[in-house]
């Protein structure tokens, strides 16, 4: 048996403010807000077991400290004019907290099912603030915590550093010791900065090199696209999600990097470049990647959205592999420079390229959500088996469909699990079939362990 209570984290006594959003926080807002009833989807979810489980009143006071720390986690959103958006700080204020009672063997359902309650419905920004917590406790104890948190208050980066700073404070360290410690940049902070003469012309910058690009890349991706009368006669389409899950690739593309001397993030990209350029038809590829914006140890450590869209293109990049990853890693360098930006005022510059017939095709999507600060074998062994032997454990799954999405014909992440590296892609069927994303998937795979097995490295 379950049963439903409510408690509260009072906030007093922290930071204040207000002032004009964030890029960050206005990109994502300007998201959510046009999805409506489907915002949801954006919403981030952690379903956490307690270990050992504790006493509401200890997790409550870790939660409050946690609030404490991090300023996006008490913000509200309001529209101010046509075109702003300003962030409110609230400095005090009470959270509400829904509490399920069950025993410990229904404590994971609970947990689970409490965690999609929270982050099912969407936030309203302007009255509350981006964050849902719940309990789930089992005789006198919370065995689980769920969180849900608006996308307008964190990244996946960002979420990344809520669970190390909650877990610390979980150990008993006190906001103010590890803001000393680790200043992290507040999005107030930020979005001064972003005002200031010096952000004023990196947006400036940035715009301008996102237009240059749209305008020298390809006008059409797929030459030949699967079924291009789906858009006009079948709107509601769905776009299927496949998942593959390799051992072989989290192994190879360590060594291919070291062999070419690039990172493995551009190792990735380069063979999903050159996989796409090979598909296509088209020699030159464009991406908008997203780029974390954290390359300054203060924002490294912002619970905050801060990830941005870069445009990447990539020229020539059906002709050679090593050659495609070595300039996906120059070419890199300079899109993520230029991934800081006003969206809103990059999104009317495009609109009038796009109108006038001197965009390139931009609908599709690479997002690397690794951290760099752990890797597939940070808590498994690394596997002693030959490449050749674990490329035959690849799994390719089909989890599940999703509505159509705006501007968008492929969309890949890449993510990291115990002991694989996953590669996860939501396509058009309008443009590739299934057959088609499971050829580019494994293509990726294969051009990297490929290029591993040629060092002769095991």
């Amino acid at each position: 048996m379950t049963t439903v209570e409510e408690r509260t984290i009072t906030l007093d006594s922290a930071r204040s403010g207000t002032g004009p959003a964030t890029w960050g926080q206005r990109a994502i807002w300007g998201v959510v807000t046009r999805l409506g009833d489907d915002a949801p989807r954006y919403n981030l979810r952690l379903d956490l077991p307690l270990t050992p489980p504790r006493p509401a009143a200890r997790v409550l006071a870790d939660l409050a400290e946690l609030l404490r720390m991090h300023d996006s986690l008490h913000t509200r959103l309001l529209p101010a004019g046509e075109d702003g958006l300003e962030q409110v700080v609230d400095g005090s204020g009470e959270l509400a907290v829904a509490v399920r009672t069950c025993s410990a063997q229904q404590a994971p359902a609970v947990g689970a099912a409490l965690t999609e309650e929270l982050a099912g419905r969407p936030f309203d920004h302007a009255c509350e603030w981006p964050f849902r917590v719940g309990l789930v406790e089992c005789e006198g104890l919370v065995h689980r915590l769920a969180l849900a948190a608006s996308h307008t208050a964190m990244d996946l980066w960002g979420e990344g550093r809520m669970l190390r700073d909650l877990a610390l404070i979980e150990a008993g360290e006190r906001a103010e010791d590890l803001l000393r410690s680790r200043p992290a940049l507040q999005p107030m902070e930020a979005a001064a900065v972003q005002a200031s003469p010096l952000g004023r012309r990196r947006d400036e910058g940035a715009r301008r090199y996102w237009c240059e690009r749209l305008a020298a890349g390809p006008r059409q991706i797929f030459r030949e696209p699967a079924a291009p009368e789906l858009r006009v006669t079948d709107p509601g389409r769905l776009f299927p999600n496949a998942l593959l899950r390799s051992p072989a690739l989290a192994v190879a593309v360590e060594q291919v990097a070291a062999d070419l001397g690039v990172s493995d993030a551009a190792v990735l990209l380069g063979a999903a470049s050159h996989q796409l350029a090979r598909m296509s038809g088209s020699g030159d590829v464009l991406f908008q990647v997203v780029v974390s914006n954290r390359f300054q140890p203060a924002a490294a450590e912002s619970v905050s959205t801060m990830a941005q869209e870069a445009v990447f293109l990539l020229t020539d990049a059906d002709q050679d592999f090593a050659d495609a990853v070595r300039r996906t890693r120059s070419v890199s360098f300079s899109a993520f420079r230029h991934a800081g930006y006003d969206k809103w005022a990059l999104e009317r510059e495009v609109a009038r390229l796009v109108e006038r017939g001197e965009a390139g095709d931009h609908s599709y999507w690479w997002n690397d959500t690794r951290d760099p600060g752990s890797g597939p074998f940070d808590t498994v062994e690394r596997p002693k088996a030959p490449l050749g032997e674990l490329a035959a454990r690849t799994e390719l799954s089909w989890p599940t469909d999703f509505l159509p999405r705006a501007n968008v014909s492929i969309a890949v992440d890449v993510l990291t699990a115990p002991g694989v590296l996953e590669l996860a892609m939501t396509a058009d069927p309008a443009i590739i079939t299934r057959p088609g994303m499971e050829q580019f998937l494994r293509g990726v795979e294969q051009l990297i362990v490929t290029a591993a097995l040629a060092l002769g490295e095991e």
